[in-house]
């Protein structure tokens, strides 16, 4: 990596970093990671989210472990609809699988390697009988035993854990108040623990890159509804999808801020869905991530950082943080998760009947999807709410953008009395106007 490249990245992630300190996220990863060695680089990545004081919570599978011993055993493999149906043998063989697998991640989370990411790391693992379960009983006909699902979180015991700064390991058994033991399915504890303890993230780790369409584009963003639409469109997606994806989108529902599914094959996959704008999975929300608002004066942090640079290119006339402060309440801000990506001004000249669209700007990663246009539609309706009949732009290299849009050539004659006097001809700005329908 380039050092600039390794600064912007840096950057980039500083939001997240202040954002994700003390909050609480939930990771669920099949036993295939743990088998197939990559979990040791994993530890990596829950070492640095530990150090920058992440709560996390570690939920983990163990299905090619069990099937494992089931085979060493002879024991025939029964699932429906895509549950282990689990008798008193396969229970054995769960119990031993869950057990090994959970030393194997307490030895990986134990090291502590000189000159390596996981010099100096000091992760406590808490493990316990957090869960409490009950059999899934009947299903279809099937007497599916002792597979069950969650009943209960012991949320008290966690937050008391994750407080005192552990991390949270959490199989999948569970334990009914008689003493039984039942096979909990990895996606069901993973959610339910999500929900009680009301975490920032879901993370899901499987063996693909996230939800991809019929023509195999990834969906990066889904909002809950889009992501039932997209499961009802799309009955023939693979296996791991149909099985993590409701579960998502019942995190999301019942008060998670945001599931992910993201590919575990990627080696810091993890941190690059986290701390990077487009991530490399899919996330989940329960409404869509993109808001258009009044602007407030802790905005204008922002604002500047998206205005200055095509002030130093001379695309936007300079207007400095004061002047950006006294005039906030005629900007309006378009925010992605939080993050500020576009804004625009309107300044109306109630005698002339017209409005000046001033300061529209969107932050380069996002200038593909023309959001430029949705903020343009926002400044025409609150023209047309104040009773402006035309909308005009001052514009000295986007020409082309505004005609596109509706908007004609005009002359400097043809402005507001107040703006015509105002006109820089220096500066040479080329004037367009377009009329406001009602």
């Amino acid at each position: 990596m380039q050092p600039d490249d390794f600064v912007q990245w840096f950057r980039q992630a500083a939001p997240y970093i202040h954002a994700f300190r003390g909050k609480t996220f939930v990771i669920a990863l099949g036993g295939e990671v743990v088998r197939d060695g990559r979990f040791f680089t994993l530890t990596h990545d829950i070492n640095l989210l530990t150090s920058l004081g992440v709560r996390l919570v570690l939920v983990h599978g163990a299905r090619p472990q069990i099937e494992t011993r089931m085979e060493e055993r002879g024991l025939d493999v029964h699932y429906h609809k895509g549950v282990r149906v689990t008798d008193a043998n396969t229970l054995e063989c769960v119990i031993q699988a869950v057990g090994q697998v959970r030393v194997d991640i307490e030895s990986l989370l134990s090291m502590g390697l000189a000159n390596s990411p996981m010099a100096n790391a000091h992760i406590r693992v808490s493990a316990g009988n957090f869960i409490t379960a009950q059999p899934m009983g009947v299903r279809d006909g099937l007497d599916l035993l002792y597979t069950g699902e969650v009943r209960k979180i012991d949320t008290t015991a966690l937050n008391y854990r994750l407080e005192d700064g552990e991390l949270v390991l959490l199989s999948t058994l569970g334990y009914s108040p008689t003493g039984e033991v039942f096979n909990l399915t990895l996606e069901d504890v993973a959610t339910s623990a999500a929900i009680a303890l009301r975490a920032t993230k879901l993370l899901f780790l499987f063996g693909h890159e996230g939800v991809v369409d019929q023509r195999g584009n990834l969906q990066t963003e889904l909002t809950a509804l889009e992501a039932e639409e997209f499961l009802s469109a799309n009955p023939n997606v693979n296996e791991d999808v149909r099985l993590y994806l409701p579960q998502a989108i019942r995190a999301v529902r019942r008060g998670v801020a945001r599931a992910h599914l993201v590919s575990h094959n990627v080696d810091g996959g993890l941190l690059m869905e986290l701390f990077s704008h487009e991530g490399i999975g899919t996330m989940i929300s329960r409404e869509t991530l993109e808001t258009m608002r009044q602007a407030v004066i802790d905005d204008v942090g922002g604002m500047l950082q998206l205005i200055e640079p095509l002030e130093e290119q001379g695309v936007l006339v300079k207007r400095g943080r004061e002047l950006l402060e006294r005039e906030i309440n005629r900007y309006s801000v378009l925010e992605h998760d939080g993050k500020i990506i576009g804004c625009v001004a309107i300044h109306p000249f109630p005698d002339s009947k017209m409005a000046e669209m001033a300061c529209l700007v969107v932050h380069p990663d996002y200038r593909d999807e023309d959001r430029g246009a949705v903020l343009l539609r926002h400044v025409e309706l609150q023209a047309r709410s104040q009773g402006m009949e035309s909308l005009f732009a001052l514009t000295t290299r986007t020409s082309h953008w505004f005609v596109e849009r509706g908007f004609t050539q005009a002359t400097v004659d043809e402005l507001p009395i107040e703006k015509k006097n105002l006109y820089n001809y220096q500066r040479r700005s080329k004037v367009f106007i377009k009329p406001l329908k009602n």
